[in-house]
């Protein structure tokens, strides 16, 4: 094994050996190199004031070589801030302006012990990073049934992790706490989970309330204090989209500092809170009341991103940060939740008008992109299919008996055709009709 890697493991034990004991295989093995290109042409950086032949990129009269044609899209921005290659953890500007905007938007994050945001290559790329450093074959990722099929992906195939589910919903439409504690405390004799809390929901747009809350903070406390090591992860990928009386912030908060054999990572990023899909900016953030775990945890990270994709995309940061500085950036943002809030009061409306009664019933929604229909007697598929293929309408299937309707890429006005559309599919099924 590397010194390097070798020397954070010390830190780790030192300073939570539960943490250290969380770290999979891979995990232990990684580490950030002190030496070689990046260390040196850092130097170079700071000292090399005549000439900098170190790092791979080329320059021209004293800025990053570029094209004329693709800079005339970007005048608005310094050439250094687009095409240098952005440091492996990401812009330190907008680490910072992250962390705070975190703060602020986390009150319970007041006084706790948390890294700097590590900028990801969005949110996909901060789970993959949690599972690298912390799934092994055969360790439990506990996750609701109701869940993001590309958890499979990321922790079950990639890793060889067991995917536990419990039921999302209690039998009173709540969230089921109880069902999480089982599912963990199932775990005792393996000694290690790793948990998603995924808020808003995806695929079902559900975000618990302040009691159902602090009964998810319960289960994992009581594993925790049953002996079970808990990687607990925050998937806030719609962070911010609250639409009714749920919390408005991350559970993050609520777990940092919790326990000892409890782990936070919050992944988020710019990707849905800012609408900029496309420029695959997202963040993942450590909690600990130790600051050797905190600088362990973050080399390691490191150490992923520079075997992987060696750093994210410099020019997207920047457009970010500029976001975050701008002073119309709260004004803009409130009037795109006002369009998404208003659409999700609109569908509810509407499913609760009983215009659709014995075609579905719904589960329980109040924030993010998605609803979730649970169709009475068709297949989720077979009207999927007819929507698509008579009505030229999108749905996502999900098993047997679900159909995920996104309210985010459908304009207000057109919600009562789609949904009378779906209606009809639904008839058209029941009928045999199918082509």
């Amino acid at each position: 094994m590397n010194p390097l890697a070798q020397q954070l493991n010390a830190a780790l034990e030192k300073g939570n050996a539960h943490v250290y004991a969380m770290l999979s295989g891979l995990g232990r093995q990684l580490y950030f190199p002190k030496e070689g290109i990046l260390s040196q042409s850092a130097e170079a950086k700071t000292k090399a004031r005549k000439f900098n032949a170190t790092i791979g990129i080329a320059t021209e009269n004293g800025v990053p070589m570029h094209l004329k044609l693709i800079q005339d899209t970007l005048s608005a921005y310094d050439p250094k801030d687009l095409y240098e290659y952005a440091p492996p953890a990401g812009k330190p500007e907008l680490r910072s302006a992250w962390r705070e905007k975190m703060i602020v938007e986390n009150p319970s994050l007041q006084g706790r012990s948390f890294g700097s945001p590590i900028a990801t290559n969005a949110l996909t790329h901060g789970l993959s990073i949690v599972a690298d450093l912390f799934a092994d074959a055969g360790d439990a990722v506990v996750i609701p049934d109701k869940n993001w099929e590309n958890y499979e992906l990321t922790f079950g195939v990639r890793r060889g992790a067991e995917i536990v589910e419990y039921p999302l919903y209690a039998a009173d439409g709540r969230f089921n706490a109880d069902g999480l504690r089982e599912a963990l405390l199932a775990r005792r004799d393996k000694g290690k989970a790793i948990v998603i809390l995924n808020f808003p929901n995806n695929p079902t747009g559900y975000t618990p309330d302040r009691d159902e809350c602090e009964a998810i903070v319960a289960a994992l406390l009581a594993a925790a204090e049953a002996g079970i090591r808990i990687v607990a992860v925050t998937d806030d990928a719609y962070f911010g989209l609250f639409f009714e009386e749920s919390v408005h912030e991350s559970l993050f908060g609520r777990l940092a500092g919790l326990h000892e054999r409890i782990l936070p990572v919050k992944i988020d990023g710019a990707t849905k809170e800012e609408y900029v899909w496309g420029f695959r900016v997202g963040f993942i953030t450590y909690a600990s009341d130790s600051a050797d775990v905190l600088a362990a945890l973050e080399q390691k990270t490191l150490g992923i991103i520079r075997s992987t994709i060696s750093s994210g995309p410099h020019p997207s940061q920047t457009f970010i940060l500029h976001a975050l500085r701008h002073p119309d950036f709260e004004a803009q943002k409130a009037e795109k939740y006002a369009i998404m809030k208003s659409r999700a009061s609109r569908v509810k409306q509407l499913l609760d008008s009983g215009r659709y009664d014995g075609a579905w019933s719904y589960y329980p929604f109040n924030s993010g992109y998605f609803m979730c229909l649970r169709l009475e007697d068709v297949s989720a598929e077979a009207v999927r299919q007819r929507l698509l293929n008579a009505y030229e309408i999108g749905t996502i299937a999900l098993g047997d008996t679900d159909l995920r309707v996104a309210f985010s890429c459908t304009e207000e006005a057109n919600l009562e055709d789609l949904f009378d559309a779906i209606h009809q599919a639904v008839q058209d099924i029941r009928q045999g009709i199918t082509t």
